[in-house]
This record gives structure tokens, C-alpha cells and sequence, in this order.
């Protein structure tokens, strides 16, 4: 076999197969380079306190550069806009979230942002107790942002002023007011108040997700496999090319066995050198052509 690979025609095939595999394994190498995200760039700042009005604008989602960012903020609450959340969890306790539309000074157009006050437990039978009147005045706020949560889905039995999610849409249409489309979990106190029965709510920034992405590895993965395949095709073609080979000279081998034979026995019969080979021409090709059939009958059976 290494005599058929050292043909040239082959010699040109590996090549050919070398250079595809070259072209495979470096789009192998890109895939897997992709298959790792940077992660979020702002992770390790989120504890950090800025100023909401320097990072964030209203009307415009939460990107990861202002997702779970502690922000300071100061203005006052807008009166009547106090809402629950229903199905929040304290250390395993079903409760409400209290929350309320905050109207942010240093805002272009005194927009206002959700503000969750705090936490409290269900009431009787699962209903959302009173929670007293909202701050009034100036507050100086500090919580983290986050973004909105979707909008409950199919039919609802909560008491009015309840709500499935915090989704800050289904607010903006409540309340009447333009509006950030995050929210902010105070973690200050200001937001309950003095006289509140509320209970402070912490939540921590959002766990990071995966940082590989198993779609451009498998691709990676594909690319090796393509480069590997190139080979082995090479090699393919060239065991078929040396079994091809190797056969023809069988052939060669046994046709001229017979044909030896049959103008022997021609030329002892007192037949003419031409008709003894024209006689062992048509022997030979007979033989062989029996032999073919004898092998092709057994290989079906």
C-alpha cells in the first residue's frame, strides 16, 4: 500500500486533504474562541453606589452595564400609587412585596421609577394587610436596580390593588405616569418609613450565567471531526486504489496461467501457432469469466 501512496497522483491528494484539514482545524479554533463570552463586564462593580441618573435613562432597558447596580436616587413618592406583589418569598414565608411609583429628581421629564418599600406576611386567608400611608417628602434612596419582571398571564383572582409580577408596563398603564423601565429594591429603610410594618427586602445580584456557549463548541468540535475526515478519506481512496491494484495483477496472473495452458494443448493438437493463439485467447477469457461467475453465485449465497 505505501507503494500506491507514493504515486504522485496521491502524493498531490494528501495535499489536498492536509490543506482542508488546516482550513478545518482553524475554523475549530475560531468556533472554540467564540464559545467563550466574556461574562459581565460590570460584575465585579455592582456593589458599588452611583448615581442612578448617571447610568441609567428612562425609557431604555436595562442593559448588563446597569442590571443589579446599587444606585442612589433622590425625590419623593407619588401619592395613591402604592401596589402589591403578590407570592414573594422571605426566608421561606409567603408575603407581599410593597411598592410604589417614585417620582426621581435630576429625571428629563420627572419620570418616575417603581421603588419595592419592603416585604410583608399574608394576612387572613391569604390577603394583603394594610401597610400604612407612604413617606412623604424628600427621601434619599439606595437600592439595587433590576429590570422588569413580565406581565402575569391568564386570568387573575387577587384582591385590587394586587399583582402577580412586578412588571413595570402594567404599572406605567396604573398609575398614569411615564416611567424607568426598571425598578429599584430599596435597601435603605427610607422607602417603609418610620411607622411602617414593612420588613426590609435584600436581594443580591443575579447569579452569572454560563460563560460557554455549548452551540459554538459542538461546532468546534464539528470542525476537528471534518479535519480528521479529510484523512481518512485520503486513506480510503488509496486502500481502494492498492486493492484495485493488486487485483488486476491477480488477474493478470491467472489469465496468463491459462493462456499458457490452452496453447500448449493447442499446439500439441497440431493446431498453427495463429490458431493456437487465437485458441488460448479464447480459453483464458472463458476461464476467467467462470471463475467470475462461480464467485459472484457464491458471494449471493
Amino acid at each position: 500500500m505505501l507503494e500506491t501512496a507514493k504515486q504522485p497522483k496521491w502524493i498531490a491528494m494528501l495535499g489536498l486533504a492536509l490543506l482542508l484539514a488546516t482550513v478545518f482545524v482553524v475554523l475549530s479554533a475560531w468556533q472554540f474562541g467564540q464559545s467563550r463570552s466574556e461574562g459581565n463586564p460590570v460584575q465585579e462593580i455592582t456593589e458599588e453606589p452611583v448615581e442612578l441618573t448617571d447610568i441609567y435613562e428612562p425609557r431604555r432597558g436595562i442593559t448588563i452595564y446597569e442590571a443589579d447596580r446599587i444606585v442612589n436616587l433622590s425625590g419623593e413618592f407619588v401619592e395613591d400609587t402604592q401596589v402589591m406583589i403578590n407570592d414573594r418569598l422571605r426566608d421561606g414565608e409567603d408575603g407581599f412585596w410593597s411598592v410604589a411609583a417614585f417620582r426621581v429628581n435630576g429625571a428629563p421629564e420627572d419620570e418616575v421609577i417603581p421603588v419595592v418599600r419592603g416585604w410583608v406576611p399574608e394576612g387572613q386567608q391569604g390577603s394583603a394587610p394594610d401597610v400604612g400611608e407612604l413617606p412623604a417628602g424628600e427621601l434619599q434612596l439606595q437600592g439595587r436596580l433590576l429590570p422588569t419582571e413580565a406581565p402575569g398571564g391568564g386570568p387573575r383572582d387577587l384582591p385590587r390593588g394586587v399583582l402577580p409580577t412586578l412588571s413595570v408596563a402594567e404599572l406605567i398603564n396604573i398609575w398614569g405616569e411615564d416611567s424607568y423601565s426598571g425598578y429599584v429594591v430599596d435597601f435603605s429603610g427610607e422607602a417603609a418609613g418610620a411607622s411602617s410594618s414593612l420588613e426590609p427586602v435584600w436581594v443580591g445580584p443575579q447569579p452569572e450565567g454560563s460563560d460557554v456557549n455549548w452551540l459554538n463548541l459542538f461546532y468546534a468540535v464539528e470542525w476537528v471531526v471534518f479535519a480528521g475526515f479529510a484523512f481518512y478519506l485520503w486513506w480510503r481512496m488509496v486502500k481502494d486504489a492498492h486493492q484495485k491494484r493488486l487485483e488486476d495483477e491477480r488477474l493478470d496472473r491467472e489469465w496468463e496461467a491459462h493462456w499458457k495452458r490452452a496453447y500448449l494443448e493447442a499446439n500439441e493438437a497440431g493446431h498453427s501457432p495463429e490458431e493456437a493463439e487465437k485458441i488460448a485467447n479464447h480459453e483464458a477469457a472463458r476461464a476467467l469469466e467462470q471463475k467470475e461467475t462461480s464467485s459472484a453465485g457464491e458471494s449471493r449465497v
